[in-house]
């Protein structure tokens, strides 16, 4: 490939390419902080919908609309039990609003096998897999005895800072690169 040609691929597919910044920032400072902030999630999901108008019309903007909320849903749940953080949420809220409901589908199932193995990892090099084991456990007893997202939100907050915490925000990244690469979608 031509040095051109990368040019107007880049170009061509600048929305790609934005959201992947977007992401890594993102990651970097989930990693960092374990939080990602709304100053980049709001004017992800914002800055979505406008190109999405721009490129659709207001068939474009309503495609983006559905897939914001499908990106919400897709993870509020879990959100709800104290699994990620409401930044992990609107990450993925805001990847909708820019690639739709397709693309945001895979993201989320690519992130779930991503975070899954950076879960184990995480575990193994801890080497506390007795202590992971019973609260995995304990969150699965919580959700299926206590059915109230109120008490289950609040259980989750009080145990929060005794919790070994995955940045979400970094498999998202990684999932989400990794298939706009597969797709072919950066050039």
């Amino acid at each position: 490939m031509n040095t051109s040609s990368l040019v107007e691929g880049i170009i061509s597919h600048w929305h790609i390419w934005f959201v992947s910044i977007v992401l890594v920032v993102a990651a970097v400072i989930d990693g960092w902080q374990l939080k990602v902030p709304n100053w980049i999630t709001f004017p992800m999901i914002i800055s979505g919908w406008l190109y999405s108008f721009a490129s659709g019309g207001l068939a474009g903007l309503g495609w983006s609309l559905v897939a914001t909320s499908f990106g919400l849903a897709l993870l509020y749940g879990i959100y709800m039990v104290g699994g990620m953080g409401a930044g992990d949420v609107k990450l993925l809220a805001g990847i909708g609003a820019w690639v739709h409901a397709e693309h945001t589908w895979n993201i989320f199932a690519a992130t779930a096998v991503v975070g899954g193995v950076m879960a184990m990892m995480m575990i193994a090099t801890s080497g506390r897999w007795r202590k992971h084991f019973q609260q995995f456990n304990m969150l699965i007893g919580e959700f299926v005895e206590v059915r109230d997202p109120e008490a289950l939100f609040q259980r989750a907050a009080e145990r929060k800072s005794k919790m070994f915490l995955l940045p979400y925000g970094i498999p998202m990244t990684i999932a989400a690169l990794g298939y706009f690469a597969f797709q072919g979608m950066y050039l």
